[in-house]
């Protein structure tokens, strides 16, 4: 299937982008990610591992829309926990609520 990512095409099929995933460690995941295999990949390094671009060179986004295509499973950024209630560390002894 072809895909542009950062303005430049690329010819992706699915068992091209298992192929080439394979033996990659995935990094934690942060925002926008891919399921390849059994593992989670945060779409930035599936993007970055597959055309060798400088992950400032695309948005998250454009990786998911080619996976998603393909046929893979591509999972939205994981709720923050800013929000949550939580207690913040206190500055000069206050106590702050995020």
């Amino acid at each position: 299937m072809r895909c542009v990512i950062a303005r430049f095409p690329f010819e992706l099929t699915k068992n091209g982008v298992l192929e080439t995933m394979q033996g990659v460690r995935p990094e934690a995941v942060t925002g926008e990610s891919v399921v390849i295999g059994r593992r989670e990949y945060p779409a930035k390094q599936v993007g970055a591992v597959l055309t060798g671009q400088d992950r400032r060179d695309f948005s998250a986004r454009e990786v998911v829309r080619a996976m998603t295509r393909l046929g893979f499973t591509c999972r939205a950024r994981p709720e923050s926990t800013v929000g949550s209630g939580r207690q913040a560390p206190a500055l000069f002894g206050e106590t702050a609520t995020v």
